[in-house]
Order: structure tokens, then sequence, then C-alpha cells
């Protein structure tokens, strides 16, 4: 898998099925006599025989192959292994066109572990169309693996569900040829509606961290998954709904989602940032009006308010909430008195079962005609001079076919 990649350093991503020693062997799409090599890795069982590849001899803006080398021997694989690094263009260019894929709610069945009845997994296909659109980049939006109720209360149980997962055949085109980010939800970070109380949070970080590398999580002072990145003139800000939890129904206390230390790192880090796009990445959504199930103005109405209020306080352009979750896409349009109106795009589900709960739902935000409910995925692709850039939306089916698409102007998030 290809990891988060820098202007000057990408990580790279094996998992290999015993002890080896891993590397990876890259060039430049434009020399490929010339060739470069990362660190070699052991792998080893206390790390689920993960290896963490740093290639470091990498320029801005270009495209490499690679290849991976398990104990000196080239693997051979039946799709494209490449990786491209984020451009320099500031004070030199308008910021590139790229495009970024969306997903959450990846289920694959395990019969021995699965409840009885019907998979709840299937249309693993998609993944072969998420392949072929040939995205820059990818940003999972939680549920990323389903733990079960015989996985979530050891480190033996979460790793096997994390390698099972990864495993798929279908997932490995993905995988290796873009960028891939991640953010959790309730079943990758523990049980079902998990909370901050949930017992073994150490251990499914431990998993998250060893299968989404990345070195700058917690980047709000907590223990937490909450990281960022940019790429080009748009940065994302992967939030942590989980670790700060408080628990679902809470009659007393101070009911929190976020909480005050990670909203407080968000509002910081948005007035700093010069994005055009500042897009806010979230397991579960924001902006839906209905006090049902898991909303946010369910659980947590009041810091809610003061993080949408903030956000219109500061003056902060370009925000727009991403989200997955509900098991179905749909995009919200929040008016808002004397400041621009606030969007969200829910993306899900790409495997898992569809949900009917948007019956249920009296969400007064949702844009009626971009609701789906069936597998899909999110394609946003920015495009435009620096003074005039557009965010363009398209939704996918199970078979890559575009079901809907929005623009969005960042002109019209000031």
């Amino acid at each position: 898998m290809v990891g988060p990649a820098e202007m000057r350093e990408v990580t790279l991503w094996a998992q290999t099925t015993r002890p080896a020693r891993v590397r990876v062997v890259y060039w430049d799409s434009l020399a490929p006599t010339r060739r470069f090599t990362t660190a070699e890795v052991t792998t080893a069982p206390a790390t689920a025989y993960t290896a963490h590849l740093v290639a470091d001899s990498v320029e801005p803006g270009r495209t490499y192959g690679y290849e991976l080398r398990i104990d000196g021997v080239a693997v051979p694989r039946p799709y494209p292994l490449r990786f491209a690094t984020p451009p320099l263009w500031q004070w030199r260019t308008d910021p590139p066109t790229f495009r970024m894929a969306l997903a959450s709610c990846f289920y694959v069945n395990d019969p021995a572990f699965d409840r009885p009845g019907t998979p709840y997994g299937s249309d693993y296909g998609i993944l072969g169309a998420l392949a072929a659109a040939k995205p820059d980049l990818m940003v999972w939006l939680g549920d990323n693996t389903y733990l079960r109720e015989a996985d979530w209360s050891s480190r033996r149980g979460i790793l096997h569900r994390y390698t099972h997962t990864r495993a798929l055949p279908e997932l490995q085109a993905a995988l290796a040829s873009m960028s891939h980010y991640a953010t959790w939800d309730d079943h990758d970070f523990g049980p079902n509606d998990a909370d901050a109380s949930y017992r073994d949070t150490p251990l499914t970080r431990e998993a998250f961290d060893l299968f989404w590398p990345s070195g700058r999580r917690g980047v709000d002072g907590g223990s937490g998954v909450t990281s960022t990145f940019e790429w080009a003139d748009v940065q994302v800000f992967l939030l942590d709904n989980r670790s700060y939890r408080t628990a679902n129904g809470r009659l007393t206390g101070t009911p929190a989602m976020l909480g005050e230390r990670q909203v407080a790192w968000l509002i910081n880090a948005l007035r700093a940032s010069r994005a055009a796009f500042k897009l806010v990445a979230v397991g579960g959504q924001v902006l839906n009006s209905a006090p049902l199930f898991e909303n946010y103005v369910n659980l947590a109405a009041g810091e809610r308010e003061r993080l949408l209020r903030a956000i219109q306080a500061e003056r902060i352009p370009g925000v727009v909430f991403l989200s997955g979750d509900k098991h179905w896409t749909e995009l919200n349009r929040m008016e808002r008195t004397g400041a621009y109106p606030l969007f969200e795009l829910t993306v899900s589900s790409l495997t898992a079962g569809v949900s009917k709960g948007f019956e249920r739902e009296m969400n007064q935000y949702r844009i009626p005609e971009t609701l789906l409910a069936e597998h899909n995925f999110g394609i946003l692709e920015f495009s435009g001079p620096r003074t005039d850039r557009v965010m363009t939306i398209r939704i996918h089916d199970a078979a890559g076919a575009e079901r809907w698409s929005r623009q969005i102007k960042a002109s019209e998030l000031r």
C-alpha cells in the first residue's frame, strides 16, 4: 500500500505472512533506469509482520514506479505499482488539478466470525472500479474494517481482523496505486457505538498505526488519531470522534463527541490554514439536524454548536465537512445568517450493508436528490486557477458509473 506522501518523502506499507526482509525499489517514471531503494525492514510477529518503508529520494510533483522485494526477490503484481508526490506550486504556478477518493464502511465477510444469516459484505468489485478511476489519493472516513465480537477484546483478534480485511484480493490494486489516509469510527475503534470507556483502545490504536502508517497522529496533544495533511491548495483535517466521546444517552455531565482539546485545536488549525478548501473529515455526521442515532446533534448538541459558532465567529473560509458511517450517501447544506452555507458530504457504504435509516431522519439539511442508498464511493476533483478554484463532487456506484455530481466554488465559501 502507498501511504502518506510529502514532497520529499513517501511512506509505503507491506505485510508478509512470516518473518522476512522487505524493501521497495522505486524510480521516477521519467527516468526509469535510475533506481532508488528504501531501507530494509525485517517483519516480525510483534508488529503483525507489517513493514513501513520510507522512499526519501523523491522530488515534488513526480510519479514513481516501484517494486516490492521480499528476501531480495522481486514480487510480481498483476496491477500497476505507482505513487505520486504532491507538487511544489506555491509562488510558481496555479495549483494543479488533482483527484481525491472518499469511502467508508468497508466490510469483508469472514464466515467463522460473522453473525449468522445473509452476509453483510458484498460488491467487492467496487474496489476495481475505484482503482480504475485513478485518483491521486484516498481518504478513508472510518469503519475501514469491522471488528467482530470475537475480535475486540484481544490483541490477537484485533490484528486478525485488520489482516483479514487488508488481504482481500480485490482491494490490492487500489492500495498499490494511490496514497491512502484514514481516520476511524466505531467499528475499527472497538465495538458498535464505542466511546472513550472502551477498555482496549490502546490495542486498536496500535493496530490502526500498524496498518495505516503515519507519524503525525495526536496533533491535538491527545492520545487519539487526530491528524492533518495538505495536497496542493487543499488541507484535510482527520478528526477522532471516538477517543474523547461520552457514552450515548448520558444524562449528567457535558456530552462530547470530539472533546474540548480536539475542538480547540481544530479551530486554531482552521484559522491558521491558507488552503482554498479546508476539508474536516469525521467518522460520523456533523450537520445532520435529526436527533437520532449517533448524529452529533443528538449526542453533543452543545459541543456541535460551539464548533459551528466558532467557525463563523472566526470568519474561516473554505470549510467543508466529510463523513461516513450512515450506510447511505448524501450532501447536506446548512444555510447560515451572515455567513456562507456549510456543506457536508457523507459517503457510505463501500461494501457493508446499506441502510434505509434515512426514512426515519427528518434531516432539514439534506439535498434530496443526492441521497444514494447503495454501495458507492466518491471522487473530489479540485481544479481551476488559484483565484477561482472549484471542487467537483462525483459519486460512483459499485460498477463505477457516475450517479450524481455537484460543483462547489471556493468563492462560494467566503
